[in-house]
């Protein structure tokens, strides 16, 4: 079950559009040979736009199906797939 809304998805389409946008911005410097340094800040700001997107939906996720779950007594499933997110999260 799917807790994000429209507007939610809205936002997260905007915010990954503009990654998307970086994306290709990376792929112009490697190919223009720009300095490294360059390269590697992009690189940053690319992961950290994902990590961002990444939280907003564990946020929405977290509210709202593991909620729903644990009080329909089915918590201990949807936490241990929490988890096993988590654990890929934080690599």
């Amino acid at each position: 079950m799917n807790s994000l809304c429209d507007l939610d998805k809205k936002d997260l389409k905007a915010r990954l559009k503009r990654i998307e946008g970086q994306v290709r911005g990376l792929q112009r410097m490697i190919e223009e040979d720009k300095y490294c340094v360059d390269v590697l800040y992009q690189i940053n700001a690319v992961q950290g736009g994902l990590k961002k997107v990444g939280l907003k939906i564990l946020d929405k996720h977290v509210h709202g199906c593991v909620q729903r779950a644990v009080k329909d007594k089915e918590g201990d499933k949807v936490i241990d797939e929490l988890m096993g997110v988590l654990s890929k999260f934080t690599d």
